[in-house]
């Protein structure tokens, strides 16, 4: 996938604000050297920030001879997006100012297998939205386990949801009168870690996702990779012929021998939970240094390390940066997974960093939020209408669906 200047330029405008509002008032000069763009650029880019109203002059530097440098800081104005993470058993919402701050978080039951499983959650989102920011808020992010037709769109394939060709961005932008993005929640959580964590200082990186699934989330030349909106299904990697089947239908996919639920079946045939237990009580076991459940974590580390080797060599990010929920069992993980993705790397990779990411249920929320802060500056059209509507709330116009 080709990615143009203009979308490098577009991300760019997002990370500025985003620095902005994490470290407060900066210069020109600091914010091109911190980013990694030319002085020039960062003019250029400043200049339409602040023509948008998302950018002020807020005072001068102290100098120590020469001119005073001239100080940037956010608009107080530049307002809050609204994130929500869907999973089978509950939904995450979070409200989000435009620097990544969370200003209010919550969690909801929701049954995604139920008939009526569209309006609850409409009811969930809108009884959340209605508790916030009211004129200031821009529009919602929506993360779903699936792949998405295009962000504007929204029409959602969840195999782990049961949900086929859902409308959920339609849907949703006809019940709260707002712009809606809807997104892959592991892009959506890449998107966060470009603008907000880890991934701030790198341009090309790779976000992989532990736990109940196993995917990933491409960064390229500083924008998220798409294709077709399946990209980065690194958990349907084919691993072994003669593999458990997984949900997607093949045998032997990455997602089936070390997902959540393969590592409790292996514990479980291995005698080291009862018929009930589940993953909380297989990372106790561990936790409490029983060898055989920590084996069990082991051997999943080797599988993803062998695995993830080989992505990196297609790719060739700069860093690769492991979140989700299973990160909760890291470091039973680790002992299988640095010496098989070290040894499995060629050896002028063996260096990349990886980071691994504390597990927190609202950080997939936000990701989703980062969706809609992020939308205004993409150049590309995923986003469509929706990202016109969301940077005319964002300016002062409009913005009605």
């Amino acid at each position: 996938m080709a990615l143009t200047p203009s979308a490098r330029t577009d991300v760019n405008r997002s990370a500025i604000l985003a620095r902005l509002g994490a470290t407060g008032p900066a210069s020109r000069a600091e914010l091109a050297r911190t980013l990694g763009v030319s002085p020039a650029l960062m003019t250029q880019l400043t200049r339409d920030l602040i023509a948008d109203g998302l950018v002020v002059e807020v005072e001068h530097a102290p100098s120590s001879g020469g001119r005073p440098a001239q100080l940037l800081g956010l608009a107080e104005t530049a307002g809050h997006a609204i994130g929500v993470k869907v999973v089978a058993g509950h939904v995450a919402l979070v409200e989000m100012a435009i620097d990544g701050r969370v200003v209010r978080s919550a969690s909801e039951p929701f049954d995604a297998s139920a008939s009526t499983f569209l309006a609850e959650l409409v009811g969930r989102v809108r009884h959340f939205v209605a508790g916030g920011a009211g004129e200031r808020l821009l529009g919602v992010g929506v993360g779903v386990p699936g792949t998405v037709d295009s962000p504007g769109s929204g029409v959602v394939d969840a195999m782990t949801l049961g949900w086929q060709q859902v409308a959920v961005g339609e849907t949703l932008r006809r019940a709260l009168a707002l712009p809606v993005i809807v997104e892959n929640n592991v892009n959506a959580l890449a998107t966060a870690e470009r603008l907000y964590g880890l991934g701030r200082s790198s341009e090309d990186f790779l976000v992989v996702t532990i736990g109940t699934g196993i995917g990933a989330g491409i960064v390229m030349d500083g924008s998220i990779v798409r294709a077709a909106g399946g990209a980065g299904e690194i958990g349907h990697i084919p691993v072994t012929d003669d593999g458990p089947v997984c949900l997607c239908g093949n045998a032997g996919c990455l997602e089936a021998l070390i997902g959540e639920a393969a590592l409790v079946r292996s514990a479980r045939e291995q005698g080291i939970l009862s018929a009930g237990g589940g993953i909380d009580a297989l990372r106790a076991a561990a936790d409490a240094g029983d060898e055989r459940a920590v084996a069990v974590f082991s051997a999943a580390g080797h599988v993803l390390g062998r695995t993830l080797a080989g992505v990196v060599h297609i790719l060739d990010p700069s860093l690769v940066i492991v979140a989700g929920e299973g990160t909760l069992d890291w470091r039973h993980w680790s002992f299988g997974f640095e010496p098989a993705f070290r040894a499995h790397l060629m050896a002028h990779r063996r260096g990349i960093p990886v980071e691994v990411e504390q597990w927190r249920d609202d950080a997939w929320a936000q990701g989703a939020a980062a969706l809609v802060l992020a939308t205004p500056f993409d150049a590309g059209d995923g986003a469509g209408d929706q990202g016109r509507l969301i940077r005319e709330r964002m300016t002062g116009r409009s913005g009605r669906p």
